[in-house]
């Protein structure tokens, strides 16, 4: 006899039953069924060991270069300088090479061995903390995908984060050779300003990833048709806007231009420094405008204030119109974000304060971090919002 159907019961042609997904196969499909599922979580934990690292390594470039230590290797072996001198030949062999570059002999000639290994071990460890990054990503990665516990699409992803990891120790080197000819007492701003850009690259992606794999792709795929269309639209030109402020960041401290306007809000009495267009040229006359933008710190320090400036005015509008969000989430990662932006204008202010004490200044590359991090957070919830209640 056949049973009775519900009026609310939908009835097509084929009436057969369908057949039920196997025991343990998650909602979200093949790609999140049994292991694969599980090695979302551990992938995730392999990329937050990999953000760590990649944020000491920041770090440890920051004291390398306040400690004035970055040209005290001069040649790039990425195999073979793993090693660091053994005996004392060694050493004098090293401090010789050094001895020969523009630093050394423009100012600090008269050097003792024993001061050139103390900046020789600040160089040799920021490379050192490199080596191993890669080291963890490449076990990570290859042990990932020896298992094939790599879920569909992420191949690619995980791929690309080890290939800027190869190209910031190239462009490591490429930074570090312009200081070690000519009359350089440091490397070339515009230089450094890549090779700090390319981490920030490197580990907004690592975040990302982070982000994206907290959750599976079904979850995502449903968060996504709740985008907020106009917030992320305004955090994702958040996002470019602290990238900009990022690299002209990089620039001040290239050239030491934190340190030469010690004040604020003026420029040592002054709105606009004067002979900001100016670059001596070692003839007596000026280098062709465009190099006052990477080389005059007067210009340069006045471009990331007023840059800062206009950074936090668009990080408040953008969290204005987050308040309004009905996602409670969603507004909380924006009042996380706008929080920690204004206590990085606040630490900057203090930073020029204090002409730059390492101590603040480090604190205050270690908060730019954290603010990138958040802002690509906000930008995620504003992208996939997460599931609550009807109470919000």
């Amino acid at each position: 006899m056949v049973a009775k159907r519900s009026i609310f019961e939908e009835v097509g042609k084929n009436t057969a039953p369908q057949a039920t997904a196997p025991k343990g196969a998650a909602a979200g499909g093949v790609i999140d069924a049994g292991r694969r599922k599980g090695a979302r979580g551990a992938i995730r934990v392999w990329l937050m060991i990999l953000f760590a690292m990649v944020m000491a390594m920041i770090v440890v470039g920051g004291l390398t270069r306040l400690t004035d230590s970055g040209l005290s290797i001069t040649e790039w072996r990425p195999v073979t300088g793993a090693m660091p001198p053994m005996s004392e030949a060694a050493w004098t062999q090293e401090f010789e090479k050094y001895r020969a570059i523009p630093e050394y002999q423009l100012q600090n000639k008269g050097m003792s061995l024993a001061e050139f290994q103390f900046i020789y071990w600040w160089e040799w460890g920021h490379r050192q903390l490199g080596r191993t990054i890669g080291l963890v990503w490449a076990l990570g990665f290859f042990g990932f995908l020896a298992t094939r516990s790599i879920p569909a699409g992420w191949t690619g992803r995980l791929l690309l984060i080890g290939a800027l990891g190869g190209l910031q120790g190239a462009i490591g080197w490429w930074m570090v050779s312009s200081g070690l000819s000519g009359d350089r007492l440091d490397v070339a701003s515009y230089r450094l300003a890549t090779h700090l850009g390319l981490a920030f690259v490197i580990l907004g992606f690592i975040a990302w990833y982070v982000y994206l794999l907290d959750r599976d792709e079904r979850a995502l795929m449903q968060a996504r048709r709740n985008r907020e269309e106009k917030l992320f639209r305004m955090s994702t030109g958040l996002m470019h806007f602290a990238f900009l402020q990022i690299l002209l960041g990089a620039l001040v401290a290239g050239i030491d231009a934190g340190r030469a306007f010690p004040t604020w809000p003026s420029m040592n009495g002054e709105f606009f420094p004067s002979n900001a267009f100016y670059v001596p040229n070692g003839a007596g006359g000026s280098l062709p405008i465009w190099h006052a933008f990477f080389e005059n710190p007067g210009l340069v320090q006045f471009m990331h204030r007023l840059s800062g400036y206009g950074l936090f005015a668009f990080g408040a509008v953008t969290y204005l119109r987050a308040r309004r969000s009905p996602n409670r989430e969603t507004r909380s990662a924006f009042t996380l974000m706008f929080g920690a932006m204004t206590g990085q204008v606040v630490l900057g202010i203090f930073t020029v304060l204090t002409v730059a004490r390492w101590e603040v200044a480090i604190a205050h590359q270690l908060l730019a971090v954290l603010l990138w991090a958040l802002i690509l957070y906000a930008r995620h919830t504003a992208a996939y919002p997460k599931p609550q209640s009807l109470r919000g």
